[in-house]
C-alpha cells in the first residue's frame, strides 16, 4: 500500500491554521482521499492530557526546557497511535502544528540548545516527517490581537503562550521564517493577512504544485 501524505500547518498565535485544516481537509476529501485532521500538542488521548499541562496556566508555569520535554513526550503518543498507523493505511494527515513548532516556541523564542531539540527529533519522529510544511506569516500584533479575540468570543482557556509578551512573539516569527529558509523544499509560506478566501486558495495552490493527489 502507498504511504499517505502528511502537512502541517505551522506559525504564530492568531494566523488562522485551524480555520485553513478544516477548508483544506474539505478539500482533500472532495477529491476522494482518505484524510485525518489532528493537531499538537494533542492527538490522541494521552497528547490530549498534556495538551492540558503545556496551554493553560500562567506564562511561567514551564520553563521551555520542560516545555520541550513535555510537547516530545505528545509527540511521541500522537505519532504511534494517530499518524504512524494512518500514514501507514495510505491515507493523507493534516496537522495543526508538528516538530517546528517545538523549533520555534521553545528553540527560537525559548533559547532552548537546537541540538538538543534535534537529537530529540531523531529520537522521536521516525518516519513521521511532513511532506509539505505550509508556514503562516503574520504581523505580530495583528495575531495577538486575533488571538484575543477569538479567546474572549469562544472564553476558551489555552492562552498560555499568548501571554508571553511581544518580544517572544517576534523572536518566534523570526524563528519560523529561518526553519523555512533553510528548507524551502518542504516549507511554504502563507501570507495569513490576507482574506480568509485568499489564504485559501494560497494553501490548496501550494499542495497542488507539490504534491500529487492520486498516484
Amino acid at each position: 500500500m502507498t504511504r499517505g501524505r502528511f502537512i502541517t500547518f505551522e506559525g504564530g498565535e492568531g494566523a488562522g491554521k485551524s480555520t485553513q485544516v478544516r477548508r483544506l481537509v474539505a478539500r482533500l476529501q472532495a477529491e476522494g482521499l482518505e484524510v485525518v485532521a489532528t493537531r499538537e500538542p494533542g492527538g490522541s488521548p494521552g497528547a490530549e492530557a498534556i495538551r492540558n499541562l503545556v496551554l493553560t496556566g500562567s506564562a511561567d508555569r514551564w520553563s521551555p526546557m520542560t516545555e520541550t520535554l513535555l510537547m516530545y513526550a505528545a509527540r511521541r503518543d500522537h505519532i504511534e497511535r494517530t499518524i504512524a498507523p494512518a500514514l501507514e493505511r495510505g491515507a493523507w494527515v493534516v496537522c495543526d502544528r508538528f516538530a517546528d513548532s517545538t523549533r520555534a516556541y521553545q528553540g527560537g523564542a525559548g533559547g532552548v540548545d537546537p541540538a538538543l531539540i534535534s537529537a530529540l527529533e531523531a529520537q522521536v519522529l521516525d518516519a513521521a516527517r511532513p511532506d509539505l510544511t505550509l508556514i503562516f506569516d503574520l504581523p505580530v500584533e495583528v495575531g495577538l490581537a486575533r488571538a484575543a479575540a477569538h479567546a474572549d468570543a469562544s472564553g476558551h482557556a489555552e492562552t498560555r503562550f499568548e501571554s508571553k509578551g511581544s518580544a517572544f512573539h517576534e523572536r518566534l516569527r523570526a524563528a519560523f521564517a529561518q526553519i523555512a529558509a533553510a528548507e524551502p523544499g518542504r516549507c511554504a509560506v502563507i501570507d495569513a493577512a490576507q482574506t480568509i478566501e485568499e489564504v485559501e486558495a494560497a494553501v490548496w495552490g501550494a499542495v497542488q504544485a507539490r504534491l500529487p493527489l492520486h498516484v
